[in-house]
């Protein structure tokens, strides 16, 4: 199911002793727009410290309750590496932060995506295949990266957050478009798979998704998101509303006039759920 980040924002963490805290954010890596942490405000009990939970971590959500449980105690997060949320997260103590839970890294020449973390890929080589050569390979890559990590506290990790998009300007081939005013993130995969766009500046009171693949570039610095598709081309892509879910049947013609291969993948993902049933 797709959720947006204010739906997730105040979710409770469970603990196997008790709750850690709320959501307050979420950190997605620019390149495959995964979402790698949520950012969690912790209670009193800590201090009200933020820390980083992994998806990976997760192990029942009930999304009933808003309550998501982890594979984890009060304890293992009270010890965990500790780091100022309110700065940009560098590379060593996000290293630092996945030996600690003995987590996989999710870049290099083994990169991962949401998907294959949450598939059980771990530090082990369990989701190598546990082959010898590979799982070698795959540690002396990791050795690489704690080495360039050391080099430089201020090397680049690429995780954005996502209450920082919010508000980003968006710009078509032919002008402005309008706004981000918000990120649908599948509850599965625990990628993002829209941003939602205000278009109010030129077209009154609409909101249409847009792939984070028809991006053509993000200007961090100046908020700028520009896509590589016309004003009227954006017109085709799939409305969104508050009020209800999105209908995909409605998702999949919207996406068959932009890019036939997401639109096949989720059509064949309807058609084996309703098999399933």
């Amino acid at each position: 199911m797709l959720r947006t980040i204010d739906d997730l924002e105040g979710y409770a963490i469970r603990a196997a002793d008790g709750i850690i805290g709320h959501v307050k954010d979420l950190y997605f890596d620019d390149d495959a727009w995964g979402v790698r942490y949520l950012v969690v405000q912790t209670g009193a009990w800590l201090s009200s410290r933020k820390v980083l939970i992994s998806p990976i971590a997760i192990t029942h959500p009930n999304w009933t309750e808003k309550t998501l449980s982890v594979s984890m105690t009060k304890e293992q997060v009270a010890k965990s590496p500790g780091l100022d949320t309110d700065k940009p997260v560098s590379r060593q103590h996000e290293i630092s932060h996945l030996e600690y839970y003995h987590h996989p890294y999710y870049w290099g020449s083994h990169e991962l995506s949401a998907r294959d973390i949450l598939s059980g890929s771990d530090l082990t080589g369990v989701g190598y295949g546990g082959a010898d050569a590979e799982y070698q390979q795959m540690q002396s890559e990791r050795n690489r990266e704690i080495a360039k990590a050391a080099e430089s506290d201020n090397y680049d990790t690429h995780l954005r957050s996502c209450k920082a998009v919010v508000s980003y300007h968006i710009r078509a081939l032919d002008g402005d478009l309008g706004h981000v005013s918000g990120l649908l993130v599948d509850d599965e995969t625990w990628t993002i798979r829209y941003i939602i766009v205000d278009t109010s500046n030129w077209w009154l009171g609409r909101q249409v998704l847009i792939a984070p693949h028809w991006i053509q570039s993000v200007n961090w610095a100046d908020a700028t998101i520009s896509v590589n598709l016309s004003r009227r081309s954006i017109k085709t892509a799939p409305q969104y509303t508050s009020t209800g879910v999105l209908d995909q049947k409605h998702e999949i013609v919207g996406l068959f006039n932009h890019d036939s291969h997401e639109a096949q993948e989720i059509s064949h993902k309807a058609t084996t759920h309703q098999t399933d049933r």
